[in-house]
């Protein structure tokens, strides 16, 4: 088992869609156990391989009933609304108020390639919606007001230049 470096924003990796996963091998299962060893050491709830530099539709989650993986997920029904404090390990730190369904429903495969549903509210329904969007190339700064999105990214900027800003 091998923890991998999570790559952070703004790696040009995190803006990118993955490709589908097409081969549900050994090497696949490997992968998945890495980046269950890789969230739980970060520590965080979700990983998607994008966020460790691998460009594939797939995620690793435990929202507190278990882990799980899906590969090749889409959502395919939300409801209601939830604003609530969230935070991405590809954006260390950081924690902004964002508005998402309350509930969501994923469809995909697991790592045998076997068709698999998750679904919930709240956390479980938030973290399957965070993590599909890692699978589109979108970082939760994407999901930000438009002015709040402004000014992070521009402390993110100066962050990474080595600048304060008062």
């Amino acid at each position: 088992m091998a923890i991998y470096p999570i790559r952070t924003f703004p790696d040009p990796v995190l803006s990118m869609p993955a490709s589908n996963v097409m081969e549900f091998d050994a090497d696949l299962a490997r992968l998945v156990e890495d980046m269950f060893e890789t969230m739980y050491d970060a520590p965080g709830v979700g990983l998607a391989a994008p966020q460790i530099g691998i460009p594939k539709r797939l995620f690793v989650a435990d929202a507190g009933d278990g882990p799980f993986v899906m590969a090749n997920p889409e959502i395919v029904e939300t409801s209601g609304k939830w604003k609530f404090e969230e935070g991405c390990l590809s954006v260390p730190g950081r924690y902004w108020m964002i508005k998402r369904p309350d509930y969501a429903r994923a469809e995909g495969l697991d790592v045998d390639g076997n068709p698999v549903t998750y679904e919930g509210d709240e956390l479980m329904g938030r973290v399957l919606q965070h993590e599909i969007d890692h699978l589109h190339g979108k970082l939760l700064l994407t999901r930000l007001p438009q002015r709040v999105r402004r000014v992070a990214l521009a402390e993110l900027r100066d962050e990474a230049l080595g600048h304060r800003r008062v």
